[in-house]
C-alpha cells in the first residue's frame, strides 16, 4: 500500500532495490583462492615466458613467499577476513588500482569504443531521426533497470550479478591530482532528468522526462534535437571536451581552474549529472570501403582529432552515444564504472527497440527550449585547451587501428570440431603474434566475474606450455605431421579452456596476486620480493591485450594497447564470421597493427585448412 501512494519514479527505485537484494541473495560472494594453488599456477604461467635459470630463481622466491611462516601465509588470512566483511574483497581495490589511480589519458588508453553497423541514412535529417529513436531506446532500457524488470542474466545456469546496470546512468568520473573518483547521481529520490547533447563542440541540457515523470516520445525528442541543431551552427567554439582527453594529473589541475568560475561549474556539473551524453558528429572525409570500419572505430574511440569530432566528447562520462551524419554510430564508455557484457545487453536492447515503429505522437504541450551550456574561457583555460589539443592529436596520430571481418568461418565451424570458439581464436592470435615476433609474450584475455557478488573481471593468461608447443610445431612441416599438429592444437585449446574455467569460477591468479600485493601495502609492509622480481614485471607487461565481446550484432569493439610496445586485439564471433580490431602504437618500431591483422587472417585460414586440407 505504501508503494501505491508514491510517485512512479520513486516507487520504481524501491522496487529496483528489492529486486537487487533478491538477485544478491542468489549470487555468491567471490572466493579468495587458496594461496598455494595461486602460487603454483603462477609458476606454471611463467614457464612459456622464462628461460630455465630465471624460472628457477623465481621459483625459490615464490616458495619462500608461500612457505609455512612466510609472508604469503600472513597476508592470506587478512584477505579471507576482508572477504567476510566486504561486499567484494577485490573489486573496489581493482577499480581503484587499475582505473582511478591510473594517470594515462582516458582517450585511447582506457575507454573502449563499440562501432555498430552503419544505418541507412546519409545526412543530418536521418541522423536526428535515428538519434531520437536511440535516446528513446536507452530511456526504455533505463526504465527496465529502475523498475527492477530487467531480466536476470545467467551464465552456465548460474545467475549473474546485475549491480553494474544502474551505475551506467547519471554517473561520471571526476579527475583528481593523485587519483580520480566516480560520482553516481542516480541514487537520490529524484535523479537527473536530462541528457547532454553535444554538436559542433557545444553542449546542451536536454530534459527527457515530462513533469509527470513519463519519458518524452520520439517525436518530442526529435523536435528538441532540431532546436539544438538550430542553436549550434557556429563552428568557432572552443572544444571544451578535449580537456577530458588529457593526462589525468594535467586534467585534474585544469578541472580545478575551470570550476573556479560559477558558469563553468554549473555547465560541468550538468554534464556530469546527465543520464548519458549524445554526440552528434559532423561528416568526416569519405574513405574507401576497405578502410571504412577502421576509420569509424577510430571516430567512436577518439573523435578523429581536434579538426574533426574530438571536441564532441566528454571522456569522463560513463556512457557516450555517437551518431554521425553518414550513418555511422556507436558507443564509448568509461571503464571504471562499466564492463563489456552489461554494455552489450544495453546495445542489444536499443537495437531491438530501434526496429519498432514510433506509434506515439507528440502531445500538444510546449516543451522548454534545450538549455545551452556556456563556458567562460580565461587565458589559463585557453592555454590548457591548446595543450590538450596538441597532446590529443599526438596520441591519435600515434594510434594505428585495423578492423576487419574474417568471413571464412565463425563459431559454428569451431563448434563442429568440438572445440571452444574463444579458445580456438586465442590460439590463432598467439600463432599470429609468434609469426610476427618469433616469441610468445605476456598476454591477457578478459574473464567476467559476474557469477559473484560485485564481481568485475580477472585475466586469463594466454601463453601456456601447450600453446607454445603447438605454435612452434605448426610451421614445421618437415618434422611434424598434420595429425600431430591437430593433436597439439586440441591440447592448446583444451589448456586455454581450463584456464578460462578457472578464472570464471574465481580461481584466477592475477586478482589474487594483486590482492596480496595491496594487502601488504595496506599493512605498511615492505613490498614482498615476489612482486619486485623481474619475472613479475615481465609477466605483467601485457604486450598482448585481448577481449571477446560477443553480441547479437555485427559490432566491433576497440581499445588501445596496455603497453607502448604492445597490441590490443578485440573480437566478436558470429555464426559464420568474426569481427576483429587490432591496435598498436606507431611510435614503437617493432609493432604494426596491419601486419598483425594480416597475419591473424592467414593464421585463421591455416588453422581451418589443418582440419580441411582440401579447402
Amino acid at each position: 500500500m505504501i508503494l501505491e501512494r508514491m510517485p512512479p519514479r520513486i516507487c520504481s527505485l524501491f522496487v529496483h532495490r528489492a529486486v537487487l537484494r533478491q538477485a544478491h541473495s542468489s549470487v555468491p560472494p567471490q572466493p579468495v583462492p587458496p594461496l598455494l594453488q595461486t602460487l603454483q599456477r603462477y609458476l606454471t604461467a611463467l614457464e612459456p615466458l622464462l628461460p630455465p635459470d630465471e624460472l628457477q630463481h623465481t621459483r625459490k622466491i615464490v616458495q619462500k613467499f608461500g612457505c609455512p611462516g612466510g609472508l604469503g601465509e600472513k597476508l592470506q588470512p587478512e584477505l579471507i577476513k576482508r572477504a567476510k566483511h566486504s561486499h567484494n574483497w577485490i573489486s573496489d581495490w581493482w577499480v581503484q588500482w587499475a582505473y582511478l589511480e591510473c594517470r594515462q589519458p582516458l582517450a585511447v588508453h582506457s575507454n573502449p569504443a563499440i562501432s555498430l553497423p552503419k544505418r541507412d541514412f546519409t545526412d543530418w535529417r536521418g541522423q536526428l531521426v535515428f538519434a531520437s529513436k536511440l535516446i528513446a531506446g536507452v530511456l526504455d532500457f533505463k526504465a527496465q533497470v529502475d523498475s527492477g524488470k530487467l531480466a536476470l542474466e545467467y551464465m552456465r545456469g548460474q545467475p549473474l550479478c546485475m549491480e553494474l546496470f544502474p551505475q551506467l546512468f547519471s554517473s561520471c568520473r571526476i579527475p583528481g591530482p593523485k587519483h580520480d573518483h566516480v560520482v553516481h547521481y542516480g541514487r537520490p529520490r529524484r535523479g537527473p532528468a536530462h541528457i547532454t547533447v553535444v554538436r559542433n563542440y557545444q553542449f546542451f541540457q536536454l530534459d527527457v522526462y515530462n513533469s509527470d515523470g513519463t519519458p518524452l516520445t520520439e517525436s518530442q525528442i526529435h523536435a528538441q534535437l532540431l532546436r539544438i541543431r538550430s542553436q549550434s551552427w557556429k563552428t568557432d567554439k572552443q572544444p571544451m571536451g578535449i580537456l577530458t582527453s588529457e593526462h589525468r594529473h594535467t586534467w585534474g589541475q585544469a578541472y580545478t581552474r575551470l570550476l573556479r568560475d560559477k558558469i563553468n561549474k554549473e555547465s560541468v556539473r550538468l554534464i556530469e549529472k546527465s543520464i548519458f551524453t549524445l554526440c552528434l558528429d559532423s561528416p568526416v572525409m569519405r574513405i574507401s570501403d576497405e578502410k571504412y570500419s577502421s576509420r569509424m572505430a577510430a571516430q567512436i574511440l577518439h573523435g578523429g582529432g581536434t579538426f574533426s569530432n574530438s571536441g564532441n566528447r566528454w571522456f569522463d562520462k560513463t556512457l557516450q552515444f555517437v551518431v554521425g551524419e553518414d550513418g555511422s554510430w556507436g558507443l564509448l564508455y568509461e571503464h571504471a564504472t562499466a564492463e563489456g557484457p552489461p554494455i552489450s545487453t544495453l546495445l542489444d536492447h536499443v537495437l531491438e527497440y530501434c526496429k519498432k515503429p514510433d506509434r506515439v505522437r507528440a502531445p500538444l504541450i510546449p516543451l522548454p527550449m534545450p538549455k545551452k551550456l556556456y563556458f567562460y574561457i580565461n587565458s589559463e583555460i585557453k592555454w590548457d585547451l591548446e595543450m590538450a589539443k596538441q597532446n590529443l592529436d599526438i596520441l591519435i596520430n600515434d594510434l594505428d587501428i585495423k578492423c576487419f571481418n574474417f568471413q571464412r568461418f565463425g563459431k559454428e565451424f569451431v563448434k563442429q570440431l568440438k572445440l571452444s570458439p574463444n579458445s580456438f581464436i586465442q590460439v590463432a592470435i598467439q600463432l599470429a603474434y609468434y609469426r610476427v615476433h618469433s616469441e610468445v609474450c605476456a598476454a591477457c584475455d578478459i574473464a567476467s566475474l559476474r557469477m559473484f557478488r560485485g564481481g568485475r573481471t580477472d585475466y586469463i593468461r594466454s601463453p601456456t606450455n601447450q600453446m607454445l608447443s603447438f605454435i612452434r610445431a605448426f610451421d614445421d612441416d618437415d618434422a611434424v605431421s598434420r595429425e600431430a599438429k591437430v593433436q597439439l592444437l586440441r591440447e592448446a585449446v583444451d589448456a586455454y579452456s581450463i584456464l578460462t574455467e578457472q578464472s570464471l569460477m574465481g580461481q584466477g591468479i592475477d586478482r589474487h596476486l594483486l590482492g596480496l600485493k595491496l594487502q601488504a601495502i595496506e599493512e605498511g609492509l615492505s613490498l614482498p620480493r615476489i612482486f619486485m622480481d623481474t619475472a613479475y614485471g615481465l609477466a605483467t607487461h601485457w604486450k598482448l591485450r585481448t577481449g571477446q565481446v560477443p553480441t547479437n550484432t555485427d559490432s566491433v569493439m576497440c581499445f588501445g594497447p596496455l603497453a607502448p610496445d604492445g597490441y590490443a586485439v578485440c573480437y566478436n564471433p558470429q555464426q559464420d564470421h568474426v569481427h576483429f580490431s587490432v591496435t598498436a602504437f606507431n611510435c614503437c618500431e617493432e609493432t604494426n597493427a596491419e601486419k598483425l591483422a594480416l597475419t591473424l587472417e592467414r593464421s585463421l585460414r591455416d588453422l581451418q585448412e589443418l582440419f580441411q586440407p582440401t579447402v
